[in-house]
């Protein structure tokens, strides 16, 4: 005999958590490229290189693979998130730089310039735009105010371009770019004294490796120092033209200063 069916609801089932994206960031451009690189992944003496070919031509498709992987992760979140912000367009111009020179063969001193060669091609342009009318760091401010309503952006923009503004944020452009620098030369003499290897041996991939470990909480941890000493500049800029209490992160707050001096201007 069958029973009457319940009227009690039926438990919606759990909804999975999503995985962070700093958890894919790091999957893809860290572990993925050291495993690949790892001459013993596969077991004792057996790594990708092998399953590759071995030998010479083993470890260079393996070093290209590696190298070419996180370059692949940054261009696919940019098409399939649909991200054209000028930080999203600067971070994918990066990967494909880097990817170009992974066909650049070479060890010692010149992988050591390689591996650092996009720290010193931002900070470069990042100093080259500190004498224009929009310096670079200005970026990063414009990706953080997106979301708010178009007349408070607009207005926070403004707030931006007025001298004295103006003349922090290209304080904190230069800081930003010499310390980006700064972090590329680190980053090259570790890679000297560590990758010593010659390029296209088990030996080196797995130096590279190494190295790309040690490097990356270190490198992240200069990348935000020169963040926020650059922050430091922009704020202490908007604070002392528009007041304490004023922010480059809240726009509705700053363009209502806007809005206050503009309805005293008119008065």
């Amino acid at each position: 005999m069958s029973s009457a069916p319940s009227d009690a609801p039926v438990p919606a089932p759990k909804a999975r958590g999503r995985i962070p994206k700093t958890v894919w960031d790091l999957v893809f451009t860290l572990v993925i490229p050291i495993l690949i690189l790892s001459p013993n992944v596969l077991g004792e003496g057996i790594g990708v290189a092998s399953v590759l070919g071995g030998g010479t031509a083993g470890n260079v498709r393996a070093y290209l693979l590696a190298a070419l992987i996180p370059v692949a992760y940054v261009l696919w979140d940019i098409l399939v998130n649909r991200n054209v912000s000028p930080v999203a367009l600067i971070g994918g111009a990066g990967a494909l730089f880097s990817g170009a020179l992974a066909f650049w063969y070479v060890d010692g001193f010149w992988y050591a310039i390689k591996d650092s060669a996009r720290s010193y091609l931002v900070g470069l342009a990042f100093l080259v735009s500190a004498a224009t009318s929009v310096p670079l760091f200005r970026v990063f401010l414009d990706a953080a105010s997106i979301g708010e309503a178009p007349e408070d952006r607009a207005l926070t923009n403004r707030a931006l371009r007025e001298p004295a503004v103006h003349r922090g944020m290209v304080a904190g452009t230069l800081v930003f770019a010499l310390v980006d620098i700064l972090g590329g030369v680190v980053n090259s003499v570790v890679n000297f004294q560590r990758v010593t290897a010659k390029f296209g041996t088990d030996a080196f991939n797995a130096q590279v490796a190494e190295v790309n470990a040690i490097m990356r909480v270190p490198g992240m941890a200069i990348s935000f120092l020169g963040v926020f000493a650059a922050i430091y500049f922009v704020q202490k800029a908007v604070k002392a033209r528009y007041g304490e209490g004023a922010s480059i992160f809240e726009a509705a707050d700053l363009a209502r200063r806007v809005r206050q001096e503009d309805r005293a201007a008119g008065a």
